[in-house]
């Protein structure tokens, strides 16, 4: 990812955390991103039910009724305790420190508050995580990330992570594929067995040839 240093605004990620695995995740794969900048801020959300001065805080394992103050300061807590791992892991290495990191507490829809906050900060990216499953669980847990990927005004990256969850239902590719593949210098995609699901007929856009062409049609190779 190229820095911004000659960029006034400061590159800005907004990571929704719910004291998850899956939000430390998150939260982590923010952090490494904006050590990738020169000048970059992250911004954490937490965002809670809340009646008046109340919020609802579902704090790993606790469920917690706090006043909007005593919340702020659990989210701040919790944002720099994992500064603080993430910066201890890594001592020994090169490491860009971003600017600043910040934290917020909104409440009503997740999904909507998230996305609004990338829309009042100017965010390059929002950071979110996902269970990764499916069925009744994948809306009740992964709906937060899906509504962030429809609504944000920016680019979403959405984090699982690495053996938290399992998704048997997506297969590996298929080796007589990747053997076709690799004899046939790309030529063909998929092997005769998968050629009948695909089908045959794929069109190749070739980059050099369109970036001479001047004028006229782009010059298209195609496989039938």
């Amino acid at each position: 990812m190229p820095t911004n240093g000659s960029r006034k605004k400061p590159y800005i990620i907004v990571v929704g955390v719910d004291f998850s695995p899956t939000g430390d995740a998150a939260l982590t794969r923010a952090f490494e991103l904006a050590s990738r900048e020169l000048n970059a801020e992250v911004h954490v959300i937490y965002v809670g039910r809340g009646y008046g001065p109340l919020v609802h805080f579902d704090y790993g394992s606790e469920l917690l009724t706090l006043g909007m103050d005593e919340a702020t300061d659990k989210l701040k807590a919790y944002t720099e305790t994992r500064l603080s791992e993430y910066i201890n892991a890594r001592r020994g290495k090169e490491l860009t420190t971003f600017t600043r990191a910040v934290t917020h507490i909104r409440l009503d829809a997740p999904a909507e508050e998230i996305a609004q906050l990338a829309s009042d900060l100017e965010a390059d990216l929002v950071v979110v995580g996902t269970h990764g499953r499916r069925g009744l669980r994948r809306v009740l847990l992964g709906s937060v990330a899906e509504g962030v990927v429809r609504l944000a005004p920016c680019e979403v990256l959405v984090v699982r992570p690495v053996g938290l969850v399992k998704v048997p239902e997506i297969e590996p590719p298929c080796r007589d594929c990747i053997k076709e593949r690799s004899d046939t210098g790309g030529e063909e995609l998929w092997c005769a067995r998968h050629r009948e699901r695909h089908g045959r007929r794929h069109v190749y856009h070739f980059l050099s040839r369109l970036a001479t062409q001047r004028e006229g049609l782009p010059g298209l190779g195609s496989n039938d």
